[in-house]
């Protein structure tokens, strides 16, 4: 119930708006309830942003199951319109940071290790075997090449940048990245 609403509530307000006393509010708790169920406010947001991170893996996991056509593509579709549809819960993954001396637990951390395996299991499958594993670095670059033109297109970015296609652009940086390793197509 306080994941719930804490989701609810960061999904609606954004990360920078958020308010733990406003969750306790909502549900009836008091402040002190949710802290001795989460221990501090940071317990708190990882548990709401790792409810994000299960939304997503499911959404992914599901456009992929339908898919027809190339996979990494849709992948692409899906970061894009995940962010989209859930536009302050996905930005609140990264408007939030532990301190850096604090690693994220072990659940939060497979949660994020889960979404990645899915786009190595996708880069994997469209390169040729001998370039398979390359995949895990290829994976964590061109999830930072979709993430950084997904973000540039929430914000505002690329319209002042003149950019009027940032999914094609990402698609095309990924296909471009990947041009190397992929089978050649032959005539």
């Amino acid at each position: 119930m306080i994941v719930a609403e804490g989701h609810r509530q960061i999904s609606e307000v954004g990360f920078a708006r958020f308010s733990a006393r406003e969750v306790a509010k909502r549900i009836g708790y008091s402040i002190g309830t949710l802290y001795n169920v989460f221990g501090t406010y940071d317990q708190l947001v990882l548990a709401i942003n790792g409810r994000t991170l299960d939304l997503w893996l499911d959404y992914l996991e599901s456009r992929l199951h339908e898919a027809t056509g190339d996979r990494l593509r849709i992948a692409i579709d899906a970061y894009f319109e995940f962010a989209v549809v859930h536009r302050h819960a996905w930005t609140a993954l990264y408007d939030f940071r532990l301190p850096d001396d604090e690693p994220p637990p072990e659940d939060y951390q497979r949660k994020v290790n889960d979404i990645t395996a899915v786009v190595v299991r996708e880069i994997a499958a469209a390169v040729r075997p001998e370039h398979a594993g390359k995949a895990p670095a290829l994976a964590r670059s061109l999830l930072a090449t979709v993430h950084g033109h997904c973000f540039f297109t929430l914000n505002g970015s690329f319209r002042i940048m003149g950019e009027t296609d940032p999914l094609g652009a990402a698609r095309e940086r990924v296909n471009d990245a990947l041009a190397q390793y992929r089978p050649s197509k032959r005539a």
